[in-house]
């Protein structure tokens, strides 16, 4: 038995917690909301993010940051990529506060970019964590619904660190009959991958939104991997990754599902919704809106050619109208593949 911590109780927090404590693990799930704290501890749900879902009896939630870590040997961030920093910075804080000191394993199931710096999410916590004791940072990522995975649908993902036996140890925390964890050292792979496919996953919400068909589709997700690809590989990534689980199968998921929120708001903006007010509707953070920005300006800087990415870009900040945009795309120079 492990002691874990939680942080964040959105969606995929909540489901990771909960299959750690279904794993036989001593859990803690931090949420900074008390009445969603309460909820999970008393009524065992999380009505807000998961309905039909109830909480293993392992998993104690609170709200108090203080308590959720002060015995953990794992700690894992399952936050918004812009609240990472600053729940880092909390953390940080209290471990500094710790006697005797904890030396924890740090994971992140997160994905996204960071605005501004474009830095990956286990660069911020390599930043946050300098002079604070701990093994290794994890990135866990892969094609997984959390709506999917507290149902046991069978599902697969990746553990990556530069830190291979820190990612057999979270492969082996996770693992069981209806979750399997495969390992990889391409970390910078990994999470471009989980983050990149969400800016495919708007423009795949789009294309439905539209009415375009299957034909549409296939050509979007192809397409939309050669650039993912190509601007990994400029950034370190080795390519081999993004056709693996955190390349093709993210984007398959993502693409497919309305049960991403990333498809969900690029249908209402498919749909004639104002890019601004689909965002607003959604009621959760859309990660795709960010790393679009993100990725245009990484792919400008590093002379990586990305036209879905930029297009998508153009229709987020209303430089163009959604077929203007798309017959731009269509009639692009004749190329090889």
């Amino acid at each position: 038995m492990v002691q874990v911590t939680i942080l964040g109780a959105g969606t995929w927090g909540s489901a990771l917690a909960n299959v750690l404590g279904e794993n036989g693990h001593a859990v803690t799930l931090w949420t900074h909301h008390p009445e969603q704290a309460q909820e999970l501890q008393e009524q065992r749900t999380n009505q807000r993010y998961l309905e039909d879902f109830r909480l293993s009896e392992r998993v104690v939630a609170t709200s108090d940051l203080n308590m959720a870590i002060k015995q953990a040997e794992v700690i894992g961030f399952v936050v918004p990529t812009k609240a990472i920093r600053e729940v880092s910075k909390q953390v940080v804080s209290t471990l500094k506060q710790m006697d005797p000191p904890l030396h924890p394993l740090i994971f992140h199931a997160s994905k996204g970019i960071e605005q501004g710096t474009h830095e990956r999410i286990s660069e911020m916590l390599m930043e946050e964590f300098l002079g604070v004791s701990y093994q290794a940072i994890v990135v866990l990522s892969g094609p997984s619904h959390a709506e999917e995975v507290v149902t046991h649908h069978l599902t697969a993902i990746t553990a990556a660190s530069t830190d291979e036996a820190a990612a057999k140890v979270i492969q082996s925390l996770f693992m069981n009959r209806y979750l399997r964890v495969y390992t990889s050292t391409d970390i910078i792979g990994v999470e471009l991958g989980g983050a990149l496919k969400n800016i495919i996953g708007l423009c795949a919400g789009v294309s439905d939104g539209l009415n375009y068909g299957i034909n549409t589709k296939a050509a979007l997700v192809t397409r939309g991997l050669a650039e993912i690809t190509r601007l990994g590989v400029a950034l370190g990534a080795d390519p081999l990754t993004f056709s693996g689980l955190s390349g093709v199968g993210d984007l398959l998921v993502t693409t497919g599902s309305a049960l991403s929120r990333n498809w969900r708001c690029g249908y209402a903006i498919g749909q004639g919704t104002d890019p601004k007010q689909a965002v607003a509707e959604m009621g959760q953070i859309v990660e795709g809106v960010t790393t679009t920005q993100a990725a245009y300006t990484l792919a400008k800087a590093y002379h990586v050619e990305m036209p879905i990415t930029e297009a998508m870009y153009q229709v987020l900040n209303q430089q163009s109208d959604l077929r203007t945009v798309i017959m731009q795309l269509m009639e692009r120079e004749k190329k090889s593949e």
